[in-house]
C-alpha cells in the first residue's frame, strides 16, 4: 500500500525524486510522509513553503484508496526503487525515476535495446525500423521507444509480430498519445509494457519528453537512431546513451535526406554503423546460435516481382504490373506471398516495399 503513496507524493506540483526521496528518508516511509501532522512536514526541512502548502491542500482532496481502486481498475501498476521488479538497468542509471507507472508486464531481462528516431520518417525509414525491431524481437530482445509516430511507431509493430516491446510515454499511461497510437498501445500492454514517470491523468508536454528520453536510454544495453535530423530528439536519446556509458548505433540514410543528417554526424563522432539486427546481436553476443537463416527459393515470376521492389520507395501494383509484364492476379498472388514470407510489407495506396532478408536464391 505504501506505493500508493509514493504516487500520491509525486502528483504534487514540485514533489520529485529528490524529494521523495528526503520525506521517505526522514519520515521512514510514503505512508508516514502523507499522514504526518502539518507540524512535522513544516519542520522536516524537507520542504518550501509553496510546495508544503500545495501538500496540504492536495491531502484534502485525494482519497487515497479510491485512487488505488481507480488505477486498479485501469490495471495500472506502480513500482518503486525498492522494488525488485525494478528495470535493473534503470536503476544504475543516474537520477532513476523513484516511482515508475506501468500497463501490462515489466522485463526481467537485461536484452533490451532501442530503438528511435525521426516522426516524419520515410518508407525506408520505416522499413528499416520494423524490420530491425522483429529480428531483435525473434530472439528474445525486448524493444524500447518512445511510441511516437514514424520511427518508434514502426519499432514497436516490427517487435509485436516476432516478441515483446515496451513505449515509454511522456504523458500518464491511461493516455493514449499520439490518438492515432490507441490500439498499438493497448496490443503493447498484453504483450509487453507501457510506462511512465508521469502519475496517470497526466497529459503529454514538451517538457515531459527528454525526461522520457533519458528513461528509454536507461532501460537499455544500447540505442539505435535510424533518421534523425539536426535537432531531432532522437539525438537527445543518444546523448543520455553516451552519457551512461551506454551504446549508440546508427543506420545510414541518403546523403541528400535533412532526416539523415543528425544520424551522419553520430556515425561520424563514433557511433556504430549498422545496417540490420545481426550487428546488434554480434555486439552483445546474442541469440547467434539460436536463429536459423532461412533459405527463399524464388521462382522466376518471383524473381522478376522482387527486382522491381525497392527498400526505399514503396511501388504500386499497376507499376509493378507495367514493369513486369506479368499478369495483375499473379502479381497480386506473389505480393502476398511475399508479405506471409516476410519478403515485403504494403503501405497505404496497395504500394509495396522490399524488405532486406538473407537466404534469397
Amino acid at each position: 500500500m505504501d506505493k500508493i503513496y509514493l504516487a500520491a507524493l509525486q502528483m504534487v506540483s514540485g514533489i520529485g525524486n529528490a524529494r521523495i526521496k528526503s520525506l521517505v528518508s526522514f519520515f521512514g516511509s510514503a505512508e508516514l510522509a502523507w499522514q504526518a501532522s502539518r507540524r512535522d512536514l513544516f519542520l522536516c526541512g524537507c520542504l518550501d513553503t509553496a510546495i508544503y502548502n500545495k501538500l496540504l491542500i492536495h491531502r484534502e482532496k485525494i482519497d487515497i484508496y479510491r485512487l488505488a481502486d481507480e488505477w486498479r481498475k485501469k490495471d495500472i501498476h506502480i513500482c518503486s526503487l525498492s522494488d525488485l521488479e525494478y528495470p535493473p538497468l534503470l536503476l544504475n542509471t543516474f537520477n532513476a525515476p523513484y516511482v515508475l507507472y506501468y500497463r501490462g508486464r515489466l522485463p526481467t531481462t537485461e536484452n533490451m535495446i532501442a530503438i528511435v528516431g525521426s516522426r516524419h520518417a520515410t518508407p525506408y525509414g520505416k522499413n528499416i525500423a520494423g524490420m530491425i525491431a522483429s529480428e531483435l524481437a525473434e530472439v528474445g530482445v525486448w524493444v524500447v521507444s518512445g511510441a511516437a509516430r514514424g520511427i518508434d511507431t514502426a519499432a514497436h509493430q516490427g517487435a509485436l509480430t516476432k516478441g515483446y516491446t515496451v513505449a515509454v510515454l511522456g504523458c500518464g499511461v491511461d493516455i493514449n498519445y499520439p490518438p492515432e497510437n490507441s490500439k498499438l498501445l493497448t496490443h503493447i500492454a498484453e504483450c509487453g509494457a507501457v510506462i511512465s514517470e508521469y502519475p496517470p491523468g497526466t497529459m503529454a508536454h514538451p517538457g515531459h519528453f527528454p525526461a522520457r528520453n533519458r528513461i528509454i536510454n536507461g532501460l537499455c544495453r544500447g540505442v539505435v537512431v535510424i533518421e534523425a535530423a539536426e535537432k531531432s530528439g532522437a539525438l537527445i536519446t543518444a546523448d543520455f546513451a553516451l552519457e551512461e556509458g551506454r551504446d549508440v548505433f546508427a543506420v545510414p540514410g541518403s546523403i541528400f535526406s535533412e532526416s539523415s543528417k543528425g544520424t551522419h554526424r553520430l556515425i561520424k563522432q563514433g557511433a556504430k554503423l549498422i545496417d540490420s539486427a545481426a550487428d546488434i546481436l554480434e555486439e552483445y553476443n546474442i541469440g547467434l546460435d539460436k536463429k536459423e537463416v532461412p533459405v527463399f527459393d524464388l521462382s522466376l515470376d518471383e524473381e522478376i516481382v522482387y527486382s522491381i521492389l525497392r527498400y526505399d520507395n514503396p511501388i504500386g501494383i499497376e507499376d509493378i504490373v507495367v514493369k513486369s509484364k506479368l499478369n495483375p492476379a499473379i502479381v497480386t498472388y506473389i505480393l502476398l506471398q511475399f508479405e506471409l514470407r516476410g519478403l515485403a510489407i504494403e503501405h497505404s495506396g496497395k504500394r509495396y516495399l522490399r524488405i532486406a532478408k538473407e537466404g534469397i536464391k
